[in-house]
């Protein structure tokens, strides 16, 4: 692995037993951790926009899940959602973090989950963006599947598999984030998408994290049109929990409104943060 210290960005490859993660890091290496988890076909660079807003108080850690972005995609490895979760457990050991706060969004969320139950000690508290609770929270039109014999898929296609995404009227996603679903094999975006509904049907989250006992933030963008924002008061069976709508946002508030987003996610993270050892 290679590193450097200081309040620049360190781009680093780590080398895991069952594939390289790519990591970015920005912000001061001494201050709390807060780790940002990417959803389904997506990667780090859906955070871009928000990192800045984040550093002043934390060292930011974003990874790309195996099968995503700069990591590699072996299409031999697991893609289920506690797969990714230990690898990311893993890759935090590697830079030597030894608690942080997780925020995931969308099915990054299912991974901060799988994470927190894998490794307890390790997540001081969660932040789930846009994370649908279970499988019956799901509105997404089915949008038809990438043939093999489409792949790479064309733009047409793209943007349509990643129109419920977003509902900010006016709003185009970055051409670079819908170029992560070309970089993907079509192996590991399908086999990724089935370990979150696996996951999510196995048991749905707010049972999952409701006998964890960690702080949680539940973050909604009110116009979500990919999973029901009133579905956000599953959560509540998580005692604590706190659940913020984000009026006039949808699907991806982390690139509708990055600072809109930005100011729940500070103050639950400011309060919940440990000074590292």
């Amino acid at each position: 692995m290679t590193s450097s210290h200081g309040d620049t960005t360190d781009s680093t490859i780590l080398s895991l037993d069952d594939g390289d993660l790519h990591v970015c890091q920005d912000g001061p290496r001494d201050a709390p951790a807060l780790l940002l988890i990417h959803g389904s076909a997506s990667s780090a660079r859906s955070w871009d926009q928000l990192v800045p807003l984040l550093t002043g108080s934390h060292r930011v850690i974003r990874i790309d899940l195996l099968g995503h972005g700069r990591s590699a995609k072996p299409d031999d490895r697991g893609y289920t959602t506690p797969d990714q979760a230990r690898r990311v457990g893993e890759a935090l050991d590697l830079l030597g973090v030894r608690e942080a706060v997780v925020a995931g969004h969308s099915s990054g969320g299912a991974v901060a989950t799988a994470l927190a139950e894998r490794r307890p000690g390790l997540v001081t508290a969660l932040v789930l963006i846009n994370t649908g609770p279970g499988l019956d929270a799901f509105i997404a039109p089915a949008s038809a599947a990438f043939a093999p014999s489409q792949w790479p898929p064309t733009d047409e296609q793209i943007r349509l598999f990643a129109s419920p995404g977003f509902s900010r009227p006016g709003y185009r996603p970055p051409d670079e984030l819908l170029d992560e679903v070309r970089c993907m094999t079509l192996h590991t975006l399908a086999a990724t998408m089935q370990g979150t509904r696996e996951y999510l049907h196995e048991r749905p989250l707010p049972d999952r994290l409701a006998p964890l006992g960690k702080p949680l933030l539940v973050i909604f963008g009110a116009d979500d049109r990919r999973w029901r924002s009133s579905s956000a008061s599953d959560y509540r069976v998580v005692p604590g929990a706190e659940i913020e709508f984000l009026p006039g946002l949808g699907h991806t508030p982390i690139l509708e409104d990055p600072q809109q987003t930005a100011i729940p996610l500070l103050a639950f993270t400011t309060t919940h943060t440990k000074q590292p050892h």
